[in-house]
């Protein structure tokens, strides 16, 4: 498809200068951004109101992530404050230091390039990745589902637009105009253009992003979160972080799959825990001890371990200890996010260390590994490989770094 062609080659010519666009102006830009969002928020809801007209065989949670309103357009438009609010990475100097010969060797940051990204359902990305891109000094092609056509044109639309007034080349953010599959296949071939692909969505796209590109990929498969309860942990607050991390928002990333209890406090934690999750309409799958403990549930199968349910579902686990609980993420983890509730300081600093996944909480419910939330201004997404990134990446994971040397008219002997 030439259209594909032509675009990838508008990213790279305005990857060139908005690698040297200097700070101010990429932050007029982006408060501009936020400023036309929340201005055509009616605009924006009317253009998803027809994506989800004509949304036909999505799960509950795909059409959460598809739905628009003046909260989360409102949220967008925070996104890309908070990324003003952000140091630049741009040209910033990580290291220096001087060799016996005199050369004084540094590293500095400099954008990726060309960055594609292919994402499922969720327009509020468009607006996240375009910032995120923008401040780092990236060109951005964006590919978004089917099922978003039309919010993610609007919303493109009204960015390019704010880089037009903003004195920024419009075509630093740029989004796929058609919406067939091949288009993908095409923007997946262009190595010479795109530095590196980006794909947020389902296992079964990215895999095939995977197993298509010959362009680098920073990928995630499934967020299959884990919680460990530890015998010491404070089981009100325990309550509070299990709820919030399955409940709150199931149908993400981010939410609790996983809940494993320490079998010296699982009689006392698990029925209280288990009303509370009742109540909420969530189904429970249990392991043989623990349903000798909550009788009702139905038995975990081998399947349910492991398995991103993105739904009021809930795998439980009763183990003997701590060993066995990382003994479990191990074997049925994807390297997302895992949280302990403990109040033994030895066992929570084993399980930061010991746990490989690419965030790791004491305390606190799983829903918090994003970038927004833990001060990123937002994210590109969660990369559960790791190379080049690992866990929420915002702006330095969007750069890589060069060497810069100074010398004196050394030559080498």
């Amino acid at each position: 498809m030439s259209v594909i062609l032509d675009t990838a080659k508008k990213a790279k010519l305005a990857s060139y200068l908005i690698a040297k666009a200097d700070t101010n102006k990429k932050n007029k830009a982006l408060e501009l951004m936020a400023e036309m969002l929340e201005k055509k928020a009616k605009k924006i809801i009317e253009e998803n109101k027809k994506d989800l007209k004509e949304a036909k065989g999505l799960s509950k949670s795909m059409i959460d992530r598809l739905t628009l309103n003046e909260k989360r357009i409102a949220e967008m438009a925070k996104g890309l404050r908070e990324i003003i609010t952000l140091n630049d990475p741009v040209g910033e100097i990580t290291k220096m230091w001087k060799r016996p010969n005199g050369l004084i060797v540094g590293r500095m940051r400099i954008p990726l390039g060309v960055i594609g990204i292919i994402y499922e359902a969720r327009p509020n990305v468009t607006a996240d990745a375009a910032g995120l891109c923008i401040k780092s000094g990236n060109a951005v092609i964006l590919r978004g589902g089917k099922e978003a056509f039309h919010s993610n044109s609007v919303i493109v639309e009204i960015i390019r637009e704010a880089l037009q007034e903003s004195g920024l080349p419009k075509d630093v953010v740029q989004l796929v105009p058609v919406k067939e599959r091949e288009a993908v296949l095409e923007l997946l071939k262009l190595e010479d253009y795109i530095d590196v692909i980006i794909p947020r969505g389902g296992e079964g796209l990215i895999r095939f992003v995977v197993e298509n590109s010959k362009i680098p990929v920073i990928k995630h498969y499934k967020g299959v979160c884990h919680i460990f309860v530890d015998e010491s942990a404070d089981l009100e607050m325990a309550i509070n972080i299990c709820f919030n991390a399955k409940v709150q928002r199931p149908g993400v990333c981010n939410a609790m799959e996983t809940l494993l209890v320490h079998k010296n406090i699982a009689k006392d934690f698990l029925p209280k825990m288990a009303k509370k999750y009742v109540d909420a309409g969530v189904e429970l799958r249990g392991c043989e001890r623990t349903r000798k403990i909550l009788k009702n549930i139905k038995k975990a199968k081998e399947g349910d371990y492991g398995y991103e349910f993105l739904d009021l579902i809930l795998a439980i686990k009763v183990v003997d200890d701590l060993d066995g609980a990382i003994e479990h993420i191990n074997k049925y983890g994807s390297l997302h996010t895992e949280s302990i509730i403990t109040q033994n300081y030895s066992n929570a600093q084993r399980f930061l260390k010991e746990v490989n996944s690419s965030t790791v909480l004491v305390n606190a419910s799983t829903r918090f590994s994003d970038g927004f939330q833990l001060g990123l201004g937002a994210e590109i997404g969660i990369s559960t490989t790791k190379l080049h990134a690992f866990g929420p990446m915002g702006l330095e994971e969007l750069t890589t770094t060069k060497f810069i040397i100074y010398g004196n008219g050394q030559i080498r002997e």
